[in-house]
């Protein structure tokens, strides 16, 4: 217990002192995210390496509080899996990489962790009536939850405090099961990360003094890919507190940045474009568009993640397959509702029954008392 308290006090402290060094830095190097496409939600240029920070305080606390040699011998490779992530965040951060490099470097990363940290999915638990998947299912299914898990909070990545809000709730339910189930290593790394996350939030919740940047959503997503795997492999044969639906309950507790990004993926394919190529069909940019300020969208994923977390552990029994299928059918329904009432809006806007009165980086909706004018929203 002196482990996990430590090193999340390490790494809350880490980040949150350093951060402020790297604003200073930032802002007389000009290391800005400068706002020059539509996509971009913020008017001025802002710090956008946090990540940095939060790389800082969070490895620090894992140096200093696991010890690799007789606890967890794989744990070296993850450093090394972040060293990876980090540097290939920093480089997207300052000189922007293409998609392509972006994508073999996550590859890199996911055979990293599969061949030598031994970190492989090698049962579905009746998920489409699988169970013992064989070593070729095995490792593409790995390399393919690492990959979407995290481009999933890359992409998410859209609103101040989002990403890092999101990161921070299912670090933090991972962590509180591996305490409860006395895998100790594995709590660190939750509540280490979780530590660093909650410091870097101070300075990130809307009004955003710094972003994370890649460095810093690259981090949240492999961390996270990390925890739900081990979450998958051993939820199941723990003593105290054993997981039916280990994939589905996983599944629950990512559910906004994976199916969002899932979501977003097919539409894009479907028009014909690539994966990776950017658009304004996210979750949040829905939720701005029906009238959201930053943090109200914040707020409300970040809550729907909690509810969906408690809910996939209250409702394991029912079986994988099932709670699958209920958490999808959820969000689902979400996005069909804003997109609905989005789109009664904008009829709404053409006969001219509202306007469009964006005073903050969104497009707020409001009644029309002039008639004569109809805009309809960027989206």
């Amino acid at each position: 217990m002196q482990q996990i308290i430590f090193g999340g006090i390490i790494a809350f402290i880490v980040t949150f002192l350093v951060i402020p060094v790297i604003i200073v830095i930032a802002k007389k190097k000009k290391l800005y995210d400068v706002p020059d496409d539509k996509r971009k939600l913020h008017k001025q240029p802002i710090p956008s390496l946090g990540g940095s920070g939060m790389f800082v305080g969070f490895i620090l606390s894992i140096l200093l509080t696991i010890n690799f040699a007789t606890d967890a011998p794989e744990f070296q490779f993850y450093v090394a899996a972040f060293l990876l992530i980090f540097f290939l965040g920093i480089k997207d951060d300052i000189m922007v990489l293409s998609a392509s490099k972006k994508f073999f470097g996550q590859l890199l990363v996911a055979g990293l962790l599969i061949y030598k940290a031994d970190l492989v999915i090698t049962n579905m638990h009746g998920l489409f009536g699988l169970s013992q998947l064989n070593p070729f299912c095995s490792y593409s299914l790995t390399i393919f939850a690492i990959v979407v898990i995290i481009n999933a909070f890359n992409l998410i990545d859209g609103v101040d405090g989002l990403a890092g809000g999101l990161g921070l709730i299912s670090s933090l339910v991972f962590a509180i099961f591996f305490l409860v189930n006395q895998n100790i290593p594995y709590a660190v790394l939750g509540f280490s990360f979780s530590g660093c996350l909650l410091a870097f939030l101070y300075y990130n919740f809307h009004p955003a003094r710094i972003f994370m940047g890649d460095t810093g959503s690259l981090m949240i997503g492999l961390v996270n890919s990390i925890l739900v795997i081990k979450f998958i492999q051993e939820g199941s044969n723990y003593a105290s507190y054993p997981v039916a639906s280990a994939p589905a309950v996983g599944f629950g507790i990512l559910l906004l940045p994976l199916m969002d990004t899932l979501r977003v993926f097919t539409i894009r394919v479907v028009e014909g474009r690539s994966p990776f190529s950017p658009d304004r069909n996210h979750i949040h940019h829905l939720f701005l568009s029906k009238g959201f300020d930053h943090k109200s969208v914040t707020l409300t994923c970040v809550l729907a993640t909690i509810v969906t977390s408690v809910a996939s552990f209250t409702f394991q029994k029912i079986g994988t397959n099932l709670l699958i299928a209920a958490l999808i059918t959820s969000f689902l329904s979400l996005i069909y509702i804003l997109n609905y009432h989005k789109s009664k809006y904008k009829l709404r806007a053409i006969k001219g029954e509202v306007k469009a009165d964006s005073k903050e980086d969104n497009v707020r909706l409001v009644p029309l008392f002039d008639k004569k004018a109809a805009v309809v929203d960027e989206d």
